[in-house]
């Protein structure tokens, strides 16, 4: 990762000591990042509020997840940006999580906003269990293409969402309980906010 002290923890590092930097006022903007796509989440430190915000279609270019990255940042005004990390089931970092952090560093190049990592482990699986099974489809069937390609993009940012809410969980407890607002329910944002570059389909692989 870059040189900054603000980044997080380097490889061997547990990812989960980068929340205590973070300061409680901060907005943080949270990525589930998949082989496709990206789930992307903001909460705010002060409140406790964290939201699904959109999943977006990532790109073959690292620059470009970066600048749509950056562009939600400045939206949102964001002051950290928290990486969930693909860990392996015994707790250790294998080549995914490698990936992981030299895309999040790629990113950080270009948003130059601090960079924290969350483990992400179970995060989908606690996504699905918290909105609950796909619909059918309108026959009665298996639900169609659409439909169970946006139900998977909704897993992907609830599962940022939820990277999030780990985060925020863990501020609370490395200020010793202090009052830093009551951890929010995540809920689905409007549709409309959506852009170009985003998209419903699929999951994150």
């Amino acid at each position: 990762m870059a040189g900054s002290d603000r980044l997080g923890p380097s490889r061997g590092e547990h990812p989960d000591e980068g929340a205590r930097g973070t300061a409680p006022t901060e907005r943080l903007l949270g990525i589930d990042l998949g082989e496709r796509r990206i789930g992307v989440a903001v909460a705010d430190a002060a409140t406790g509020t964290v939201t699904p915000l959109t999943t977006i279609r990532r790109s073959r270019k690292v620059s470009d997840d970066a600048a749509v990255i950056a562009r939600f940042a400045a939206e949102q005004r964001i002051g950290a940006v928290v990486v969930g990390l693909p860990l392996d089931m015994n707790g250790t970092e294998g080549s995914q999580a490698l990936k992981t952090r030299e895309w999040a560093m790629a990113v950080q190049a270009t948003t130059a906003l601090p960079l924290r990592f969350r483990d992400e482990r179970l995060t989908s699986l606690r996504a699905e269990q918290r909105l609950g099974r796909t619909g059918r489809g309108a026959s009665g069937g298996p639900p169609s293409g659409p439909k169970l390609e946006a139900y998977r993009a909704r897993i992907d940012r609830e599962a940022a969402a939820l990277i999030l809410q780990d985060e925020l969980d863990a501020l609370a407890g490395a200020s010793g309980g202090a009052d830093s607002g009551t951890p929010g329910t995540s809920s689905e944002p409007d549709a409309a906010s959506e852009t170009p570059h985003e998209t419903t389909e699929g999951g994150n692989a």
